[in-house]
């Protein structure tokens, strides 16, 4: 009876620990969400207990859930139900950036993590994986140039063909290559000066960012 007793005192205990750490998180993902343009989201933890200590398991006495509701209006649902692709990508980048140095994950990949954004939303996806970046590897699969400007190296992968084979190459932009292909992805134009001073305003942003992190 008395180990009985204790295991349910420890089972509670930790569902209340549980309960306060996911209203955290939830609250500080879903602000990282809604700098990510995803404005009206809201992440939501729901930490469901069991009644019957024959239920418990090594982990506890807690189903943990993490639901999403993507824009006002809808409904909370569970991640792998209620989320696009290119929402999920956020999703997760929010989550890793909140729980930055806590994860042993070493190597992210993100792709289409910026589908259906540009501008502003786009400078600041960049900016949280440049963050993502100070702890752990990060490849990112981007057309926008707001996002590529963070990169610490810029690879461009292109495609060719001679009339009888086609093949891909993979080239890394340093230097003046790498404000041509961001002008490139700014404007499609290989030459423009308008377009080379806003890829320099982005490289400059985001070497301030750097400099920030160390």
């Amino acid at each position: 009876v008395q180990l009985r007793a204790a295991v349910v005192g420890a089972a509670s205990h930790l569902s209340s620990l549980r309960a306060t750490a996911g209203l955290a998180l939830a609250v500080q993902v879903t602000a990282e969400l809604h700098a990510l343009a995803m404005p009206d989201s809201a992440l939501e933890v729901r930490v469901t207990s069991r009644e019957s200590i024959d239920a418990f398991s090594a982990h506890g006495a807690d189903d943990v859930e993490i639901l999403l509701r993507p824009h006002s209006g809808a409904d909370f649902r569970p991640l792998s139900k209620g989320a696009s692709g290119g929402e999920l990508s956020r999703v997760m980048l929010a989550l890793e950036v909140v729980l930055a140095g806590a994860d042993p994950v070493s190597t992210f990949i993100f792709d289409e993590v910026d589908a259906g954004i540009g501008g502003r939303a786009a400078v600041e996806v960049g900016r949280r994986l440049a963050r993502l970046s100070r702890t752990a590897q990060v490849i990112v699969v981007t057309h926008l140039p707001q996002v590529a400007a963070f990169a610490d190296q810029h690879v461009v992968v292109s495609k060719g063909a001679d009339g009888i084979v086609t093949s891909s190459s993979v080239t890394v932009a340093l230097g003046r290559d790498r404000v041509s292909e961001l002008v490139r992805m700014l404007s499609g134009l290989d030459e423009s000066e308008a377009g080379a001073a806003h890829a320099e305003e982005l490289l400059a942003v985001a070497e301030l960012e750097r400099v920030a992190g160390r």
